[in-house]
Formats: C-alpha cells, sequence, structure tokens
C-alpha cells in the first residue's frame, strides 16, 4: 500500500522526458509542501529502436504502452507525456486527467548559418529530420531539398547535425528550448509554413481512473485554455485514424472571437497537401475537429489515407 505522502511519476529515460517529469515533481511538491516525489524510468519500443523512422515501425504506442501498463498495474501514480506522443484512444482504464500550460508550438530552423530561414535555405540543401509530417510539408515548400532521416533525443540529433554535411535540422521549440539549447536555433518556423503535430509544445499527465488520490493532487496543474485546444486538435487526428504513417498536422488556438482550429494531411513525397482553418466556439472542441476532419477527407484526403494505408 502506497503512502499518502509519495507519489511515483513514470517516465521515459532521455533527457527531455526526464525534464519533463522533473518539472511537473517540481510543480507538485511546490503545491504540496510534503509530498515525496519519485520518478521511475520506463524504456519504451519507440527508445529501443532508433535505427528505422517511425512511420516504419508503426504507431501505436510507440512511446506510451510501457508506461501505461505499469499504471494499470498500480507500480506508478502517473505518466507524464509529450502529448504528440499519446495516443487518442487510450487504453481502457486510463485517461488523460492533466494538461499542462502550452510552450509556444512552432518547429525551428537549426542550422550552421545563423538566422537562415527555410525561404532561405540554398537549392538542393540536405535537412534532417525524423518526422514524416515535416518532411511532407517541407518538400510541399521547396521540392529541391534533400530529405534525410534522424532519429534521437534532441541533443544526439544536435550532435549529430554539427558533425555532419546537412545544411539543417528541424526540431520542436518546446523540445530544443526547455533543454536550454536555444543558441542552436537559427529561426522560428510559422505554423501556417509547417503545420505543427497534435499536441505539440504541451504536457498530458496520465493516470489510473481507480487512483484518485494521484487526481486530486495533480488537479491544479492543469490548464483549461490548453486542454479546450489539444482536444480539437486530437479529435481531428482521431476521426481522421492517423498517426505515424501519414503526414498530419493540427494546430488550435483560443482567441477573443473564439476557437480556431488548422488541419493538414499531406501526401507522403508532399505534392499533394489538404488544409483549411475553422473557427467556432471553445465549447465545442470536439465537434470542430470531427468536422474540420471531414471536410478535408471530402476535399480529396481520404485517397492520401487509403493510399498510405493500402502500400
Amino acid at each position: 500500500m502506497k503512502k499518502k505522502n509519495k507519489i511515483i511519476i513514470g517516465s521515459r529515460g532521455s533527457e527531455l522526458a526526464l525534464w519533463q517529469a522533473g518539472y511537473i515533481k517540481k510543480e507538485l511538491k511546490r503545491i504540496h509542501k510534503t509530498l515525496f516525489v519519485e520518478i521511475k524510468i520506463i524504456k519504451t519500443k519507440g527508445d529501443k529502436i532508433l535505427n528505422k523512422a517511425l512511420s516504419k515501425i508503426g504507431d501505436k504506442s510507440l512511446f506510451t504502452k510501457e508506461l501505461e501498463e505499469e499504471l494499470l498495474n498500480n507500480k506508478i501514480d502517473i505518466a507524464v507525456h509529450s502529448l504528440k506522443d499519446l495516443e487518442t484512444s487510450l487504453p481502457k482504464g486510463l485517461k488523460l486527467a492533466v494538461v499542462t500550460k502550452r510552450h509556444p508550438v512552432e518547429d525551428v530552423l537549426i542550422a550552421k548559418k545563423k538566422r537562415l530561414t527555410l525561404a532561405s535555405l540554398p537549392e538542393n540543401a540536405i535537412v534532417a529530420t525524423g518526422s514524416l509530417r515535416r518532411k511532407s510539408q517541407l518538400l510541399h515548400l521547396k521540392p529541391d531539398l534533400k530529405i534525410v532521416g534522424l532519429r534521437g533525443n534532441v541533443p544526439t540529433r544536435i550532435d549529430k547535425f554539427l558533425k555532419s554535411n546537412w545544411d539543417a535540422i528541424i526540431l520542436a521549440r518546446a523540445g530544443v528550448e526547455r533543454l536550454n539549447l536555444k543558441k542552436h536555433i537559427s529561426s522560428y518556423i510559422k505554423t501556417y509554413e509547417i503545420v505543427p503535430a497534435v499536441g505539440q509544445g504541451a504536457l498530458g499527465i496520465e493516470i489510473n481512473e481507480q487512483n484518485k488520490r494521484a487526481a486530486g493532487l495533480i488537479k491544479p496543474l492543469h490548464d483549461e485554455k490548453t486542454f479546450t485546444e489539444i482536444t480539437a486538435e486530437r479529435s481531428f487526428l482521431k476521426a481522421l485514424g492517423g498517426g505515424c504513417q501519414v503526414p498530419i498536422g493540427a494546430y488550435a488556438i483560443i482567441k477573443s472571437n473564439g476557437l480556431y482550429l488548422s488541419g493538414i494531411v499531406a501526401s507522403p513525397d508532399g505534392k499533394t497537401t489538404y488544409s483549411k482553418t475553422v473557427r467556432g466556439r471553445k465549447n465545442d472542441a470536439v465537434k470542430m475537429g470531427r468536422l474540420l476532419a471531414k471536410d478535408i477527407l471530402k476535399a480529396g484526403a481520404k485517397q492520401i489515407l487509403n493510399e498510405v494505408y493500402k502500400s
């Protein structure tokens, strides 16, 4: 039986995952002064297979399954995830209990030449990324680019780049800045140039539905604005049935006149993209995601999804 003044956080072992778990630990201890917080490192399938693109090894719970098994077996109290890694349908008995305030969502260009932008990349430049979403949108913007695969944690990817002959790499701003690696950023990519991954920049805390004590302890960390925004994005992704094998992006933001949701579905080669932005009430986040998915599928994205899953 667990002590009432202790909580166990499950986390992956990468630098970024440990930063995220450490951030949640610090916040919990700030709110609950006498709480003892332990971080338990759990290795996932996505951490073990680093020599293949994510789109080639499947996408169902690559970075979450082992953490979720620990939750279901009550070995940990909470699991901290980058929300972009979390499946839109969770295993029975688990729930997304808390979403923290979101970091800026855009991707960044890291290059050896400072202030280099997507527009100023030289012709036939070599750009590295492990993301099919980024690859397809890059090729749509600049078909001459040569895209090479890149996996691993954030510092490893930056280190590989610095030792390479590549012109640039693309990473999420949140991960780079959270690890104090901002000095490597050459430019920030607008969300209309490369639409971010669903949930990018936000942290999600997953719990066992039966663990009321943990739910109560983490409740003060919840940010309702971010939750509404990522709910719209996740609803869009869920309605499309997509994952790592299909280039899909979404970005929602609450403004003074409503909730805006942008979505994109692209062919892997970047030649064809379907994108749209809708506006609605923030209380209709789930409905907006479904409607946007329906519109984009109707416009032609259904053919892309069918071809990807058929191949």
